[in-house]
């Protein structure tokens, strides 16, 4: 057969079978135009007259809790729905328990317990093990929590169970990890007055809090320089231990088999050495006033003012948490005013922030042309004023309480989330129905009690306001704030590693 006859015989099969595909084609195209749709289902229709479904509400499911003699509580949820197990440590300890002249010593510690490997398995022959299954462990030490997880394949859950009980508990801190840890961190240092917003939020809190304090003071040369081994073991020993451990799995295992791997892994653990003496910092707030970090290649400012805050058990939580949605967000008064109206900022912003166990911040800011400063801040504070001496409107209280009540659904997405959520209640003291609670105080809050808290909770007097920016083009200047304003400049200057 020559080419051309191998054509003309493909060009008739296909025509033959187009046939059929050709009469469903019409078939489809008549029935098409006999339909005609409504002129409602086209029309568009304004954003207010759609309708949409209710969110669902919160269920925490089941889940189990128990104690091993040691000490070390667990948690377990069985979740089916993918072949994957995860799980974390949560840790009684935090950078606020470290000695005040080695500030990164808990920081150092938290990364060094997964970078150099364990006893039984140094760092490569760990990281080859955990890629070929690609599995991952992280370990770390923040603020106020140390914390250890894991993730596999539930076909390989046993093999990183047993590596992440190795790593808990038998951490290396290979020499040249620590010393490649201590070179990162000193670039870190060094690098620290590159980003203004770093900055601005840096400074903020030592204003707030006090530059001694452990919610605010920052790792130097000399603190790292300070910090040995020794150090970071015996931080370690006293802060990585099964009584101050809450341990929480979930996914895709069998809780009878999990009991048994962590009874296996976990039961004979015991602690080493005196624990951590976890008595809370006190905190007050330190300082009040105008304060300016000079700038001068910079052509925006970058403000933030505030000042101490609470924590998520005050009783008046709820009506701040409205009050937040009040004056924050594309419909909150600071946007619309600050931004839409007058034009003086791009991003505003100012919200009650609590913490779970000391308190937090008040904190508002955004950033702005520096010719802008002046009508920026007098345009923020007065926002913060009003809502603190007239009455929020009912279309203002409506929609706050439905944002928080709508967004707040969406931390309890996965059952992992919802686990997370629990193991934090528990860490922190707080009851475990505690976000029950807080979904009902918000349904409840009224006008009166979201002003009351606001004038209760936000104070002019205490106001610490703080720009990082040029002066020179700063016009009019921040005396122009309020008679007899009196403008501390802020020394950013880094101390210089000791030779």
């Amino acid at each position: 057969m020559n080419a051309n006859s191998w054509l003309m015989g493909t060009r008739r099969t296909l025509r033959r079978g187009m046939v059929p595909l050709l009469a469903l084609a019409g078939l489809l195209g008549v029935l098409l135009l006999a339909w005609q749709p409504s002129a409602s289902a086209l029309a568009p229709r304004h954003y207010d007259e759609l309708e949409f479904p209710a969110l669902r509400g919160i269920e925490i499911p089941a889940y189990e809790r128990y104690e091993l003699p040691n000490g070390m509580v667990v948690y377990l949820l069985e979740d089916h729905e993918l072949p994957l197990v995860s799980g974390s440590a949560t840790f009684r300890t935090g950078a606020r328990f470290e000695p005040a002249d080695k500030v990164g010593l808990a920081n150092l510690t938290g990364e060094a317990m997964r970078l150099g490997g364990t006893t039984r398995l140094d760092a490569d022959s760990l990281n080859q093990q955990l890629e070929q299954r690609a599995a991952s462990i992280e370990t770390g030490i923040d603020l106020s929590e140390g914390s250890a997880s894991f993730s596999a394949l539930s076909e390989d859950t046993a093999a990183v169970f047993a590596l992440f009980a190795d790593v808990v508990q038998r951490p290396a801190f290979a020499d040249d990890k620590i010393d490649l840890l201590k070179r990162q961190y000193g670039g870190g240092i060094a690098r620290r007055n590159d980003d203004p917003d770093g900055i601005t939020s840096r400074e903020f809190r030592k204003l707030v809090y006090g530059a001694d304090s452990p919610y605010a003071r920052t790792i130097e040369y000399a603190t790292l320089a300070a910090i040995g081994k020794e150090d970071i073991e015996r931080f370690y020993q006293a802060s990585i231990r099964p009584e101050h451990t809450i341990l929480g799995i979930v996914g895709d295992f069998d809780s009878a088999q999990m009991k048994q791997w962590i009874a296996d892994y976990f039961g004979e653990w015991q602690g080493v050495g005196e624990a951590l003496e976890d008595t809370l910092p006190a905190v007050e707030q330190a300082k009040a006033g105008v304060f300016m970090v000079s700038q001068p290649q910079l052509t925006q400012s970058y403000v933030e003012l505030g000042h101490l805050g609470g924590q998520l058990n005050y009783p008046d939580h709820a009506a701040l948490a409205v009050m937040n949605e009040v004056m924050n967000g594309f419909s909150g008064r600071l946007f619309n005013e600050v931004r839409s109206r007058q034009g003086l900022a791009y991003s505003v912003y100012a919200f009650w922030a609590p913490r779970y166990d000391h308190p937090g911040l008040f904190i508002g800011g955004g950033q702005t042309r520096s010719e802008a400063t002046v009508p920026f801040i007098q345009s923020t504070l007065a926002e913060i004023n009003r809502i603190r001496t007239t009455s929020i409107t009912d279309a203002e209280l409506a929609q706050a309480k439905d944002a928080v009540l709508n967004s707040f659904v969406f931390n309890f997405q996965s059952p992992g989330q919802t686990l997370a959520r629990l193991i934090r209640y528990e860490y922190y003291g707080y009851p475990q129905d505690f976000v029950f609670q807080f979904q009902d105080q918000v349904r409840e809050a009224t006008i009166a009690q979201v002003q009351a808290a606001a004038q209760a909770r936000l104070n002019p007097d205490q106001l610490v306001i703080l720009v990082v920016g040029n002066p020179a083009e700063i016009q009019p200047g921040l005396d122009a704030l309020a008679p007899n304003t009196v403008i501390t400049p802020i020394d950013i200057t880094i101390p210089p590693p000791q030779t």
